[in-house]
């Protein structure tokens, strides 16, 4: 039986439901899920296989980075416009409960010029009356001419099948991209360091999250297979320290608890993290 490949973005903006999606498409956890703005960063690749069929997806930058205005902006930008040059299909998602139609349209005439199939994916359709998003579809369609719409729950896993078999069939001949084993380009480390900035992102407000970046210094499996891991939240300003660690230390070991319970389910593990604040190309302060 030969071998199929489809390579698939997934765009939205934020909150539409992009990692979540990514995630139950492939079975695993690849991405964080934080409803906090520019919570995916790098271009995050998750794979399944279905048969003979590879299933690539992209899980990009939110829309908004379709316009930079600072450099981590223009980072993400390119991230996002790499991802789109990459595949093959663009699977637009849209959170039905935000659903703006001149939003929408601007985005979706902006992604035309990579010349790529569009489907619009409506997600969390368990949380209104599905009836509602029929005129949704024909409003769009006036506009748009797209002919593949979905609805969808990707929290729950509502209508995930017909969008695997929708995209099963557009799949062509070509040799896989990733070995069998493979479910995505990051591997174990990246995605424990994202446990920890996404516990961060949740236990931490105002610009402190998007200050700091997580730094792996130990990833060791224990001969009882329990898993050790050592790890730097990297700060660029020392007054961030204080807040990290909270009174008498109480808030980093709340980061570092969600983010060890988080670690251990989807490694499916015993976790011993241990964190430590340290300033940015220095020492640990």
């Amino acid at each position: 039986m030969k071998k199929k490949l489809l390579k698939i973005s997934i765009i939205g903006k934020t909150n539409a439901g992009k990692s979540t999606l990514l995630n139950n498409l492939i079975g695993e956890i690849v991405s964080i899920t934080n409803k906090k703005i520019n919570t995916t960063e790098d271009l995050i690749i998750g794979v399944t296989n279905i048969n003979n069929i590879q299933l690539i997806f992209y899980d990009t930058p939110g829309l908004h980075n379709l316009k930079s205005i600072n450099k981590k902006n223009i980072k993400l930008k390119q991230n996002l416009w790499n991802g789109l040059n990459e595949t093959d299909l663009i699977i637009y998602l849209i959170d039905v409960i935000n659903y703006n139609f001149d939003e929408i349209l601007i985005s979706i005439n902006k992604l035309k010029e990579v010349s790529k199939s569009i489907i619009i994916v409506f997600n969390k359709n368990d949380l209104i009356d599905k009836k509602s998003i029929l005129p949704k579809i024909s409003e769009l369609n006036k506009e748009l001419y797209l002919q593949d719409f979905f609805s969808i729950s990707a929290k729950k896993g509502l209508g995930l099948n017909n969008l695997k078999k929708f995209l099963i069939k557009k799949s062509y001949n070509s040799e896989w991209i990733y070995e069998e084993s493979e479910i995505s380009n990051k591997d174990d480390i990246f995605i424990t360091n994202e446990c920890t900035r996404d516990a961060i992102l949740d236990l931490l407000h105002k610009e402190i999250p998007y200050n700091i970046k997580i730094s792996n210094k130990l990833f060791k499996f224990l001969k009882n297979g329990d898993l050790k891991i050592k790890q730097n939240i990297e700060i660029d300003n020392q007054r961030y320290k204080k807040i990290i660690l909270g009174k008498n230390g109480l808030k980093i070991k709340e980061i570092r608890i969600k983010s060890q319970i988080n670690i251990s389910k989807i490694l499916k593990t015993k976790v011993h993290l241990y964190l430590n604040v340290t300033k940015s190309n220095a020492e640990e302060i």
